[in-house]
């Protein structure tokens, strides 16, 4: 049993820290899941433009990168358990964005909730990896590849999971009042993990050599690579995941939201199941060779590109995007992964910071052109045209920083 499922529970069963933080992030991807779809939901009910719907994604990405900056500067000067309660307080008082949206009928304040929790998550994703890189041995890192991607896809599959079953059978107060309830639950977990963040292989953090600088240069193959992909991932798959609620709505425009929602619950099971088919071994030779990375890409793009023929069959669609996310995340596995195993505790903060900052770029960069060729000539065409040409670019890129 060498699978990164495996791995991931032989880690959780030797620290309580890790089960207590894993409970923690369960409860905030649920109440992160829900805002989106109260976000999405009152977008599409609104009969939002597709322009509108693709910004939307695009203002979830954004703030990542001031957060990355902010999260990586503090993991210097803070824990990183410290700095995941601030940021998961925070996020319970971004909840009066909703609360204001709803109440005043108001885009802004829904568009100003994806904001601040894309600066949220920017923040935490230092820390987090910087948390288990001093937690866990050299050999459990695998484990939290695989944590990572529970909790990416958790966001989704929990919260969306629920919403779609609750968002037009009771009130979205009453959505809004479970997320607040969920973060509360994760700022308990989380305050019990630090408590018990003692595990053997934790060094002291007085120990510790300063942080290290990163520059280009300097860095090996495997290093540059390692901070590519996770960018490369975010050049094809963010206009398609962004263009999704406009696709529901010009493929079904008599019940846009019927169909977005069940779509991003597809979306999230993919996310979670890719990365679960992976054995440990794998994870270093995906992330080493271009033809894999590509092939992944490939898979995904052409999984979202059959999905305005598929208007008429609701389970052929939600198979297509059930697929895509199978092959996309497990390249996010692959990226995680080589950030966490190619680069020194002392650069660990600044690699998993700058790589999240260049994919935030990136993602900004192709769903905005996304968002402008949508307004232009249809979402579709808009799929089309600037999710394949950002494989073309990729394909360039990892060929030229091949080992």
């Amino acid at each position: 049993m060498n699978s990164l499922l495996y791995a991931l529970i032989e880690a959780l069963r030797c620290h309580r820290w890790l089960r207590l933080l894993a409970c923690a992030f369960i409860f905030s991807s649920l109440g992160n899941g829900l805002t989106q779809i109260v976000v999405f939901g009152l977008l599409l009910a609104w009969s939002a433009p597709p322009g509108l719907l693709t910004l939307a994604f695009l203002f979830a990405t954004i703030p990542g990168f001031i957060g990355s900056t902010i999260g990586e500067k503090l993991c210097s000067r803070c824990s990183p358990i410290s700095l995941l309660i601030l940021t998961e307080g925070l996020g319970l008082l971004a909840l009066l964005f909703p609360l204001l949206g709803v109440g005043y009928h108001s885009v802004a304040a829904l568009l100003a909730v994806q904001s601040t929790e894309a600066l949220l998550s920017g923040m935490s994703w230092p820390a987090l990896t910087l948390l288990f890189k001093r937690g866990l041995s050299e050999a459990e890192l695998p484990a939290a590849t695989c944590l990572e991607n529970v909790i990416f896809a958790s966001q989704v599959l929990l919260g969306t999971g629920l919403g779609v079953v609750l968002f037009q059978k009771t009130s979205v107060f009453t959505l809004l009042a479970i997320d607040a309830a969920s973060f509360l639950g994760s700022l308990l977990m989380l305050w019990l993990a630090g408590r018990r963040f003692s595990a053997p292989s934790l060094q002291p953090l007085e120990e510790e050599e300063a942080p290290a600088a990163l520059r280009w240069r300097t860095l090996t193959v495997r290093q540059k690579r390692s901070l590519l992909i996770l960018p490369s991932l975010a050049a094809v798959g963010s206009p398609a995941m962004a263009l999704l609620p406009a696709l529901a709505q010009q493929i079904h425009p008599q019940d846009a939201a019927g169909l977005a929602l069940p779509l991003l619950f597809a979306r999230s099971m993919g996310q979670l199941c890719g990365p679960m088919l992976l054995k440990k071994e794998s994870l270093t030779r995906f992330a080493a060779r271009t033809p894999r990375i590509i092939v992944c890409l490939g898979i995904f793009l052409a999984a979202y590109g059959t999905l305005p023929l598929l208007s008429g069959w609701m389970a052929c669609a939600l198979g297509a995007i059930f697929i895509a996310h199978l092959a996309s995340n497990i390249l996010f596995a692959a990226g995680t992964f080589g950030v966490l195993s190619s680069f020194h505790i002392t650069q660990t903060a600044s690699a998993s910071g700058k790589a999240w900052r260049w994919q935030t770029l990136s993602a900004s960069l192709f769903t905005g052109i996304a968002a402008a060729v949508a307004a232009g000539f249809g979402s579709v065409a808009a799929l089309y045209a600037v999710s394949a040409t950002a494989l073309v670019m990729v394909a360039l890129i990892v060929r030229r920083y091949r080992e």
